[in-house]
């Protein structure tokens, strides 16, 4: 069965009276983490959406760059979205019961805000609203500052992202445990790591620009202690 034939089945519990916050609880494990993984997305990003005061075409879109919907698929994902528009629950009620369903912190949570990054960028402005909003998701979702404004440094034009912010240490970190840190972070974003922790095969390429930072990270802070060394 399809990952989108599940959000399907999960559409099915919609229309027979159950609220889209409660379906979320029903997703908390493989494979319907998957499920839940992208219905986090969309319905979280669908209430982003309206943050900046419209929802436009490209926002609409954004969401087929992230998953690559197929074909005869798109109705069930506008269903999706267009039920986290309307829906009277509010957008931290959704946050929190999708930080409850991945536990506060997990690594999926960040592959979630990276997911409405990606759509808050794709009509090619970062408004004051949606930066509002994700910070606070992130907030809800248990991320902390440092992680945040490293994601946010990567999809905002204009932003740079410390490279020590982006490995999760102190410049004063000794450099072997910079290493670690490093290597860490590159098995985390492998696309065994994400499959594990529920994030489909569609959003995984999500992660590629991820690893892409991670290593200019990591090459930065060598060239930097190098620099440091007394000659």
């Amino acid at each position: 069965m399809s990952l989108w034939s599940r959000i399907a089945d999960a559409l099915a519990a919609l229309r027979s009276g159950e609220g889209l916050a409660n379906v979320f609880d029903k997703l908390r494990t493989p494979p319907e983490q998957r499920v839940g993984f992208a219905i986090a997305v969309i319905a979280l990003g669908a209430k982003m959406a309206k943050a900046d005061g419209q929802v436009t075409r490209d926002e609409v879109m954004a969401f087929r760059e992230v998953f690559s919907i197929p074909k005869g698929e798109e109705q069930n994902a506008a269903r999706v979205f267009n039920m986290a528009r309307t829906d009277v629950a509010g957008y931290e009620d959704y946050a929190a019961r999708v930080a409850r369903m991945f536990g506060p912190g997990s690594a999926t949570l960040c592959d979630v805000i990276e997911g409405l990054f990606h759509i808050a960028m794709a009509d090619g402005e970062y408004h004051p609203g949606e930066d509002m909003y994700l910070a606070r998701v992130a907030e809800l979702f248990g991320i902390d500052e440092r992680r945040f404004r490293a994601m946010r440094a990567r999809f905002v034009p204009g932003g740079r992202a410390d490279p020590f912010e982006v490995l999760g240490v102190d410049p004063d970190t000794p450099m072997a445990d910079i290493r670690a840190a490093y290597r860490a972070l590159v098995r985390d974003t492998h696309p065994d790591a994400l499959a594990a922790r529920g994030v489909p095969p569609e959003a995984v390429k999500l992660a590629e620009d991820r690893l892409i930072c991670i290593n200019n990270a990591w090459d930065e802070v060598q060239a930097l202690r190098l620099e440091d060394k007394p000659a």
